[in-house]
């Protein structure tokens, strides 16, 4: 007799019916202190907690602020998802577990007008530019914001010229002012500034935002100028987007969540929908984030460079003053003089980080046996600038000695709260001797910064220029252009 078939055909159908209706996935709500920009991935999000059951909760704080937060004790969140953990690794070794789950380069994006200049561009052409006043463009408050923070290390890295992350030593003069003077607004955050650049986008040429924020604003529809996206060639912060498991008790959560978003299809609807690249190589990117980015420049590995790089952006839009005390004595004649000349033109008409600024006042004092001229030119436009690369190409030298302190005296009467810097080839031989200057100015108002070449006395520079706070740059060997340089910006 056959054994009866009806219970293996209902098994059959119960196992069916079971696969069909499976639990959904269990529900779990997380808190996420986020970096304010990822407002963008709600519709992510969303596909996230239908398909894992895991809710995140994004609360929005700019990355700095909230690293800062972080820091200094628990914040009450589950996870954290920020920009970047470098800022926070400078405040802890102890970080938390992080998944990285997106990439976005800080970028310039340009209106398209503007753009054609700035294509392959460096971030010396971009201060450049910022500094005769050809470029106004946006950027997030770098105390609160990781895109602005972003930015001055970009500016900063690149101007140290080493190729390593910034030392305390590579900001000891601030290289940043002719950068900023180009910033016309400010923002609290990444998010923000987007906002506020279409709000103005009529007054302004660029901002300097990520670029998955630069794409998203060509996309939106906003725009009455397309944005241009520039990748300056001398390096890019990169941001990774770390997800940070705060909560030890919510890890199945957060594993869920990180495997989620680190999943192709998951990266995919991140790039299609917020323009960010995805973390992993073998999805294929869309056209528009198939460019190269270049090389990715390192984070500080020290507070003090962060600090010093905030209180250079706290003084940007300060009016500077410099007040060049130059030697136009005969020993000068020929090349000297040349050269001389040839680094105010440069610095008048391009310079890279170290041009003159708009904004900025410089004095030049021009001395032999005594001071022959003083005169000053407050730059306020391109007119400006190019009066003062012209100023000593005609200036005549002099045979009648060599008056160094007197000079640098008289620069002492007119420098206020500016800098001094001295050029000379020779030794004083008239007017006022190092010590009489040193005793009339026994607490100086300014540092001296001295440029020596020639048959100029070191020991005797060095001397006065340490008693001011300042140093000697030595060009005896070397080009006059690149010495002013390492001296610009030094306060």
């Amino acid at each position: 007799m056959r054994p009866p078939v009806l219970p293996v055909v209902l098994l059959a159908a119960a196992a069916v019916l079971g696969a069909c209706t499976s639990a959904p996935p269990e529900r779990t709500t997380l808190t996420v202190l986020a970096s304010s920009e990822l407002a963008d991935l709600e519709p992510v999000l969303a596909d996230l907690r239908r398909d894992t059951g895991v809710d995140l909760r994004l609360d929005h704080r700019g990355t700095v602020r909230a690293s800062e937060e972080l820091a200094v004790g628990g914040t009450g969140h589950d996870l954290a998802w920020l920009s970047t953990n470098r800022y926070l690794k400078l405040k802890s070794d102890d970080l938390p577990l992080s998944t990285t789950t997106m990439l976005s380069p800080l970028v310039v994006g340009v209106k398209a007008g503007k753009a054609e200049a700035l294509r392959g561009a460096s971030w010396a052409d971009v201060a450049s530019r910022a500094a005769a006043g050809e470029l106004r463009f946006g950027m997030a408050d770098p105390r609160v914001s990781g895109s602005g923070l972003a930015a001055l290390i970009g500016v900063a890295t690149a101007a140290a010229g080493t190729g390593a992350a910034l030392r305390p030593e590579d900001v000891t003069c601030d290289k940043l002012q002719g950068f900023l003077t180009g910033r016309a607004f400010g923002a609290p955050g990444a998010a923000e500034v987007v906002d506020e650049y279409v709000k103005r986008q009529d007054e302004v040429d660029a901002v300097v935002a990520y670029e998955a924020a630069v794409l998203s604003l060509n996309a939106s529809g906003q725009l009455r100028e397309p944005l241009e996206v520039v990748y300056p060639r001398d390096g890019i912060v990169l941001s990774d987007y770390p997800l940070m498991l705060l909560n030890p008790d919510k890890r199945a959560a957060y594993d869920r969540a990180a495997e989620w978003l680190r999943s192709p299809s998951a990266q995919r609807a991140i790039m299609e929908r917020t323009h960010r690249r995805p973390v992993d190589p073998q999805v294929e990117r869309t056209e528009r984030l198939r460019e190269p980015i270049g090389t990715a420049l390192y984070f500080p590995g020290r507070q003090e460079v962060v600090d010093a790089l905030l209180a250079a952006y706290d003084r940007a839009g300060e009016p500077g003053r410099v007040v060049f005390v130059l030697d136009h004595s005969t020993s000068m004649a020929g090349d000297r003089i040349a050269g001389l000349r040839e680094a105010f033109a440069t610095l008048s008409r391009a310079g890279g980080f170290d041009r003159f600024r708009v904004g900025e006042t410089v004095v030049l004092v021009r001395f032999a046996g005594t001071v022959l001229e003083e005169r000053a030119v407050e730059i306020r436009g391109p007119a400006d600038l190019e009066a003062l690369a012209g100023a000593l190409a005609s200036a005549e030298l002099s045979d009648d000695g060599t008056a160094i302190w007197s000079a640098l005296d008289h620069a002492y009467r007119v420098v206020g709260d500016g800098t001094v810097v001295l050029m000379t080839d020779g030794e004083n031989n008239a007017g006022i001797s190092a010590d009489g200057f040193l005793a009339t100015w026994p607490d100086p108002p300014a540092r001296t910064y001295a440029i020596r070449f020639g048959e100029a006395d070191p020991v005797e520079l060095d001397r006065v220029a340490r008693a001011t706070g300042g140093r000697v740059v030595d060009a005896t060997s070397g080009s006059l252009l690149e010495a002013v340089k390492e001296i610009r910006g030094c306060r």
